[in-house]
């Protein structure tokens, strides 16, 4: 039976990396809801707070489905000099080495398409370009002309950290929930930018059928901000404290 004849809700979330203490508010929020399905965009265990916790909470969850983000993809080499790479693969066990490589690269129901990145590629943004100026929303036209072999209607996308929707002239739905773990970061390349949400909540949307269409809603979760923070700086990661405390990256 698809979604829409038993009017039924999907949570998506999306870059928990490794921050069990949003991950687990995000889970008691969705329960509360009475939300079965889960969709993980990936980018799950890869950061300096807590992937064994992280690891155990989702996968005493045998029903998510979860898709391949770059930052799992990572995880499955046997070296990389991210200082980030180095703390976590260690700690993981071959257990969880075998459940990250079952991730799926994408995943489709109805007209719902999920993805990490973009359809197409796991570490490329869909929504935004990134010039050495900086940031630049992609127009809505370009993004219809990216995703004309798309036949959903409706396209779940991560990798930015930054929930946002856009609405092509086709009549597709471009969302991105934003990150559970991480509302902000500074990244070198391809040119040097940030990408920011501009709150510290834990993030993620719900969607179900509605009228013939889709109801999607955008949810921002508190958590223990300060204690993840702490946690991060405990590893020696002030980035990824001043990011979780403010939803900005520290420049």
């Amino acid at each position: 039976m698809t979604l829409s004849q038993n009017n039924h809700s999907i949570a998506v979330i999306s870059d928990i990396h490794s921050n069990a203490y949003a991950l687990e508010a995000v889970l008691n929020d969705i329960d509360s809801r009475g939300v079965e399905t889960i969709v993980n965009l990936g980018d799950t265990l890869f950061g300096p707070l807590d992937p064994i916790k992280t690891a155990e909470l989702l996968m005493e969850r045998a029903g998510i489905i979860h898709i391949m983000g770059n930052c799992d993809r990572y995880l499955l080499e046997e070296q990389m000099e991210s200082i980030t790479f180095q703390y976590v693969k260690p700690l993981l066990t071959q257990e969880m080495l075998s459940w990250i490589g079952s991730f799926q690269k994408q995943w489709a129901q109805d007209d719902l398409l999920f993805c990490h990145g973009t359809p197409f590629a796991d570490d490329v943004y869909l929504l935004e370009n990134v010039a050495p100026y900086g940031i630049e929303d992609k127009s809505a036209n370009a993004l219809m002309i990216e995703l004309t072999s798309i036949q959903q209607k409706v396209i779940f996308c991560g990798h930015s950290h930054v929930p946002k929707s856009v609405w092509l002239p086709d009549g597709k739905l471009v969302v991105n929930p934003g990150s559970v773990g991480l509302p902000a970061y500074f990244e070198e390349a391809p040119y040097p930018h940030s990408m920011e949400s501009k709150t510290p909540h834990a993030k993620y949307v719900t969607v179900k059928p509605q009228g013939g269409s889709w109801l999607v809603e955008h949810v921002l979760v508190p958590y223990d901000f300060e204690k993840a923070a702490r946690r991060a700086e405990e590893n020696g990661r002030r980035d990824y404290a001043h990011a979780i405390r403010t939803g900005r990256a520290e420049l």
